[in-house]
């Protein structure tokens, strides 16, 4: 494991907490608040132990000045303020002395935010490049790093790694620390049986997800577009459905590889348009008309899933079943989500990015025992794959005697 927060003394300390504030925005207003609800309680402790606290995130994409207004951090600091309870001095700079004059004046108990990260990649991509000099400027300004951003840890950019190779003193953040435990524990060692549910559009974005898995799952339950891909290796007609004909050859051989460990969906509702409106009828999965798609999963799907998941004792879902977007198409992602919140003495764990989101919005967040904030991020984690935002922490101390590794 690495070491966390708590094994740091904090007082009168300037602590650069790394943090996910990359939320929604529509007309410069925050639509989901879930990833700052998430960092309020590393927050919180570094300000109840006395730290100076700085934060940094980055929001959106940053490719030509323009892009700038609509991604200033300002709204952010201000429902921070709202959400924390106390008063947030926010930086429109993300450097120069404006941010170094702010930090000097700070006192114990205090937040300043600097803007956007991500307005440093204007000039040469700073950030996302991790330019040596910016890790080093921004490290420059305080005693202590915290990285609580598990969305952006598989990136090594200015504001994780940048930062941490700076400073003498780089711990995790206490969702940080969450996500390590329970995306890690499901993958290193998981409470079996370990059911493993992928959806999602394309079979490439989960190419190593799936080969992993395939070592570790006891199943792996496939769903949303990527199943017509699967559909076309077995030789079924799939119509106007979204297919990666470039990954059908290796869909054939994962499914080989498997031994009837994938389950495919046996139905599938399809409709002659994409469209929230379009008629729509369920059809057995070999039974796709030519001039039809498939934009969610069936009824029969949903018994057979159901099924599958019974007794399980280690739940990972990643991708949605479906076009969840619409109303009509959303009957197989919000299924799996309900069979997902009744399911008993189970670990259930949602990989962020549109699954999570299909769970908040149905208001089953209570019902699972973790939800990621990182897409990208709890994907290349289920891969096995070490994240370069968690391998620049510390390790916790190893007392085992017979190593000089931390044991994750």
């Amino acid at each position: 494991m690495k070491k966390t927060i708590r094994d740091v003394d904090l007082k009168n300390k300037v602590v650069l907490m790394r943090v996910d504030f990359n939320v929604p925005m529509k007309d410069g207003k925050i639509t989901d608040v879930n990833r700052i609800v998430q960092a309020l309680p590393t927050i919180k402790y570094a300000l109840e132990q006395d730290a100076k606290v700085v934060l940094l995130s980055h929001l959106g994409r940053i490719k030509e000045e323009s892009d700038k207004a609509q991604n200033t951090l300002a709204p952010v600091a201000k429902k921070l303020e709202e959400l924390l309870g106390k008063s947030v001095k926010f930086v429109p700079e993300t450097r120069g002395k404006a941010v170094e004059e702010a930090v000097k004046n700070m006192k114990s108990g205090e937040v300043v935010m600097l803007e956007n990260t991500r307005f440093e990649d204007l000039d040469g991509k700073k950030e996302s490049k991790n330019d040596p000099e910016l890790g080093k400027y921004w490290a420059s300004l305080g005693d202590v790093f915290v990285n609580d951003a598990f969305g952006t840890a598989h990136r090594a950019h200015a504001s994780n790694v940048g930062i941490a190779s700076n400073l003498d003193t780089a711990v995790a953040g206490f969702l940080m620390e969450k996500e390590i435990k329970f995306i890690g524990d499901a993958v290193d060692n998981p409470v079996r049986p370990f059911v493993a549910i992928l959806g999602g559009a394309k079979v490439s974005d989960k190419i190593s997800v799936i080969e992993s898995l395939i070592n570790k799952a006891d199943k792996i339950l496939i769903c949303g577009a990527m199943a017509y891909t699967f559909y076309k290796a077995l030789g079924y007609e799939v119509g106007e459905s979204k297919c990666e004909l470039d990954f059908v050859e290796f869909a054939k051989g994962l499914l080989d590889k498997a031994n009837g460990r994938i389950v495919l969906p046996v139905d599938t509702v399809v409709t002659k348009e994409f469209a929230e409106d379009a008629e729509s009828e369920v059809v057995p999965s070999d039974k796709i008309p030519a001039d039809k798609m498939g934009l969610d999963i069936g009824p029969k799907t949903l018994e057979l899933f159901a099924n599958e998941l019974k007794g399980a004792k280690t739940v990972v879902w990643n991708g949605p079943a479906g076009v969840f977007e619409f109303e009509k198409f959303a009957k197989g992602t919000n299924g799996i989500c309900t069979i997902l919140a009744g399911l008993k003495d189970a670990i259930t764990i949602i990989g962020g990015g549109d699954s999570a989101a299909a769970a908040i919005k149905l208001g089953f967040e209570e019902k699972f025992t973790h939800i990621s904030t990182g897409g990208g991020a709890s994907l290349e984690y289920l891969e096995g794959k070490e994240l370069p935002g968690i391998e620049c922490l510390e390790d916790e101390e190893c007392h085992c005697g017979h190593c000089h590794h931390d044991h994750k």
